[in-house]
């Protein structure tokens, strides 16, 4: 197998997860009343309009070239006005869950094809690319599912609090960033990894 060809092979999966992480997240939205995403024509799998310099390129190039063991990224957000839903708290919650869902389903979708084609004598590259493209989005899933400003777990949260609840934890957000850069480089969402290998392994059957 050709490691150029596999890491090609890695970008394009993860563009395509991400990007369609954030096309659902508008997908939902327009269902629930909002056009925000739809008239900014973000409505595409079309890279173009998703790429975010630092999450799309950088990030990405710079885990590949320090050949750190793992890749992650992400697409510029997908533009949402909660105050157009048709249900302001039932919206907010399937509309932040639509991308983790997409994620979960693109991994299991990858895991049936591994098994379906292990019993076939195809290309190393093929299956190898299919069990990167479970483990990357069991990662992306999990990790967006983190209670933390300003990932979708977090907006989860907030669409189930009490309003009172609710208000409080918002004030989080202008921290967001901060905070998930010290949990980050702290070390304390190590735990994220072997999760992500335990689920991975089950649905693939290693």
């Amino acid at each position: 197998m050709d490691l150029y060809q596999f890491k090609a092979l890695q970008i394009i999966i993860l563009l395509f997860s991400v990007i369609l992480h954030e096309v659902m997240h508008g997908y939902v939205a327009l269902k629930f009343g909002d056009r925000t995403a739809e008239k900014a024509g973000r409505l595409t799998l079309n890279p173009l309009p998703h790429i975010d310099l630092v999450g799309t390129i950088l990030v990405p190039a710079l885990l590949l070239l320090s050949q750190s063991g793992f890749l992650l990224g992400w697409a510029k957000p997908v533009p949402v006005n909660p105050l157009n839903f048709s249900n302001l708290r039932k919206g907010e919650l399937f509309v932040s869950a639509a991308g983790i869902i997409s994620n979960f389903s693109l991994a299991i979708m990858a895991a049936i094809l591994f098994h379906i084609f292990k019993s076939f004598s195809v290309p190393e590259l093929l299956t190898q690319s299919l069990v990167f493209m479970v483990i990357i989005n069991i990662l992306l899933a999990i990790f967006n599912l983190l209670p933390v400003p300003p990932l979708d777990g977090s907006k989860i949260l907030l669409s189930q609090l009490p309003l009172k609840w609710a208000k409080e934890y918002q004030k989080l957000e202008q921290y967001g960033f901060l905070l998930l850069l010290v949990l980050l480089m702290s070390g304390m969402l190590q735990f994220i990894f072997p999760l992500v290998i335990i689920i991975s392994q089950a649905i693939l059957g290693f």
